[in-house]
């Protein structure tokens, strides 16, 4: 009998890990500490994830990097066969893949993952983008558009239709034109592999609710988070479903405060990659006339620490206090990245985890 997705266990608040995929992980910084992101960096941090029982290990999709000093995020690996090593390799974290919709056919899409779910043995799950950078979609001379939830919304129905009974099938719609379509094997999940997305904007989110398990989102601060879980609830609740929320967070877990506050100040001020950094933060530059020098200045420390992630920064305590803090505004867990995932999560899984559970976080 296939065991229940990890995402739809017992804890109250789940922990992924974010980005080990990819050189520096989220971080955008010259420390030579910094994340390599070869093969067996990531099958380490993997099995540490998964001994220590946290629920996924999901990576990002990049074709390009951000340049600077290190060639930001230009080194990273392909998502379905990334996850299907790891998938072989560990024995009970879930494995995403995360897909750019436009530059993967739906057919191949149904036929990777769910090989990657038989590999896994029902712990396969996938995580839809629709895109967001011009220059990555113009090496296959693929053009953003406005329309980018519509295909994605075709496209999910094209694999959960590979998964069907109703075989073969056509599929007319106004980005695929599909003739006598026949996949085997679906995949071990049904209808599907457990589904996420991460959006900000209202479509975003209206295609979350209508086709995502979870949704991934982030926030400025604590206190501004319910608003969005407020939103996303009204918006699952118009589309008859329940989608779970989650956030993203940079860790910096020291045993004192002032450590790992001394920390971060090192690696996302003081040695941020400058020049990746504002190629990064391009998109963002029309916003600066709106924020004072300090907040701007703030942006651009979470943008290096964890590409604007939430900063949990601090001694276990701290980190355990501001996850109950999270928990308590709607959200059911977070995806977390690390300077160096294989040197900073045995601390975290040894010293957090437990105050968790002693916090009713987590039970296992």
């Amino acid at each position: 009998m296939l065991k229940p997705h990890p995402l739809k266990g017992p804890n109250r608040f789940k922990l992924g890990v974010f980005s080990a995929n990819a050189d520096g992980g989220l971080a955008i910084t010259t420390v030579p500490e910094r994340w390599p992101a070869r093969w067996t960096d990531n099958l380490t941090a993997a099995q540490i994830a998964d001994r220590a029982g946290l629920e996924f290990f999901l990576p990002i999709a990049r074709w390009r990097g951000y340049g600077g000093k290190n060639r930001v995020r230009e080194w990273s690996f392909e998502t379905f066969t990334w996850a299907a090593g790891l998938a072989a390799a560990t024995e009970q974290i879930a494995l995403f893949m995360t897909v750019h919709v436009p530059v993967v056919h739906p057919i191949y899409a149904a036929k990777a993952l769910a090989t990657v779910d038989h590999i896994a043995s029902g712990r396969a799950g996938l995580n839809i983008v629709c895109g967001w950078s011009p220059a990555e979609f113009g090496m296959f001379g693929i053009a953003l558009h406005e329309d980018g939830y519509t295909q994605a919304g075709e496209w999910m129905d094209v694999i959960e239709r590979c998964y069907g009974d109703d075989q073969p099938f056509d599929f007319e719609g106004k980005f695929y034109t599909l003739k006598d379509v026949v996949s085997r094997p679906a995949a071990l999940q049904a209808p599907r592999p457990v589904t996420m997305n991460a959006a900000f904007s209202p479509h975003g989110r209206d295609f979350a609710a209508a086709h995502c398990d979870f949704l991934f989102t982030t926030f400025g601060t604590i206190e501004d988070a319910g608003k969005h879980a407020a939103d996303v609830r009204q918006r699952a609740a118009a589309a008859g479903r329940d989608v779970g929320l989650y956030t993203v967070c940079h860790v910096v877990c020291r045993e004192t405060q002032a450590e790992a506050e001394a920390y971060y100040q090192r690696y996302a001020v003081e040695m941020a990659d400058q020049s990746a950094l504002e190629t990064r933060m391009s998109g963002n530059r029309h916003f600066a006339s709106e924020f004072d020098k300090a907040a701007f200045e703030q942006a651009q420390k979470r943008f290096a620490g964890g590409a604007g992630s939430y900063p949990l920064v601090g001694t276990p305590e701290k980190i355990v206090e501001d996850l109950l803090a999270i928990s308590a505004q709607g959200y059911a867990g977070a995806a977390l990245s690390f300077v160096n995932y294989t040197y900073e999560l045995p601390f975290f899984t040894d010293r957090v985890l437990p105050l968790m559970r002693e916090a009713g976080l987590r039970t296992a």
